[in-house]
């Protein structure tokens, strides 16, 4: 059930010498051990956010009282955030970089960097500043509530009335069809617990639906109002272009977990609906004539020709997208390519490269959705 949370108290906190000594040493893990928060940022062309972002986060991580690290996925960004980024990780040991080969989209990033995290706690955000980090301690005092996920809600949005407004209308999209009632789905602002998570599932847009895997693996989900800060430099990537592809992906989640085990029950009943439709422009046509008006003249039997075409694409769309998963899924590769990486292991000992046959970090007894 989603519940709301306004307030925040503090966890704990350290001094600015320590905070000091850990950074110039590059610590902030248990000795032999892993950090316990991981804060994972995917970055395209934030040559001139990156720096700002990671010393607040680095600021406002340092107050938790945590030992942590930023794992930052460069996502074939074309504006130096590469060297913007080795810069920042060769002076701070707790920064782990992937760079990408290519541009990937946000949700290889984010999969990326989800694999990579090692904290027990898991927190995402976006890498234009926008999301504000002072609200990972409020997020990780929901998540202490006994959450497996903590998503955030952009209340006060500081984009286009149009961009928000289309946002309101997939929210409510996304809620009714995954019963899942959230306001803001595409916030990437959000906390995880690190064995909630599964990050071999997401494929196309699917990011924005990970509260949904949450919840599908026996997780509770809450929501918090969270700040949303104006972009200060660059320009968006997000653009109305994504909403046809998120729709999309909206069907594959509804598949995914409402048929899962039972997909001819879907199309069955879809074949009813196209059957009576059916029926019902036939009784039109016998009624106006067949025989008596070309078929172009007749815009509800075009119309409904047209609107099974459609439907059957959608059907061929949803088996291909089941396919592609179960590929990716049964060789152990990832719909991504590392270029290289600062402050982290060879990618291809860890099975994060799409052309290696390495084993898939699947959870135990979880089979592919």
């Amino acid at each position: 059930m989603t519940r709301m949370n306004q307030g925040g108290n503090k966890i704990g906190g350290a001094d600015s010498a320590s905070r000091a000594k850990t950074r110039a040493s590059g610590g902030g893990a248990p000795s032999g051990g892993s950090p316990a928060l991981s804060i994972v940022i995917p970055a395209y062309d934030e040559a001139g956010n990156v720096g700002p972002l990671l010393e607040e986060v680095r600021r406002e991580a340092d107050a938790l009282g945590r030992s942590y690290e930023i794992v930052v996925v460069n996502d074939g960004s074309r504006d130096g955030t590469d060297r913007a980024l080795d810069e920042l990780a060769r002076g701070d040991a707790r920064i782990r970089v992937i760079h990408f080969a290519a541009n990937f989209g946000q949700t290889a990033a984010l999969a990326a960097g989800l694999e990579a995290a090692t904290g027990d706690v898991i927190i995402t955000m976006d890498g234009d500043r926008q999301n504000d980090p002072s609200e990972m301690r409020r997020l990780i005092e929901k998540l202490d509530e006994g959450y497996a996920c903590v998503s955030g809600w952009r209340r006060d949005r500081h984009d286009d009335a149009l961009r928000s407004f289309a946002s309101r209308i997939a929210n409510r999209l996304i809620s009714k069809a995954t019963s899942l009632p959230l306001h803001d789905y595409g916030c990437t602002l959000k906390a995880y617990r690190r064995d909630a998570l599964d990050p071999s599932q997401l494929y196309g847009e699917m990011h924005r639906f990970l509260p949904v895997y949450v919840r599908a693996r026996g997780g509770s989900v809450a929501e918090i109002v969270v700040r949303h800060r104006p972009r200060v430099v660059g320009v968006s990537k997000y653009g109305f272009s994504r909403i046809p592809r998120v729709l999309a992906d909206l069907a594959l989640v509804r598949l995914l977990f409402k048929y899962r085990t039972r997909p001819s029950h879907l199309f069955a009943k879809v074949a009813g609906y196209l059957f009576a439709t059916g029926a019902l422009v036939g009784g039109y046509g016998v009624v106006r004539g067949l025989g008596k008006a070309p078929i172009l003249d007749m815009p509800v039997l075009l119309a409904a020709v047209l609107g099974v075409g459609s439907l059957s694409l959608v059907g061929i769309g949803l088996c291909c997208e089941l396919v592609m998963r179960n590929h990716f899924y049964v060789l152990g590769r990832r719909p991504w390519r590392i270029a290289r990486t600062v402050n982290l292991p060879d990618p291809a000992a860890t099975g994060m490269v799409s052309d290696r046959t390495a084993p898939t970090k699947a959870v135990q007894g979880h089979a592919p959705l």
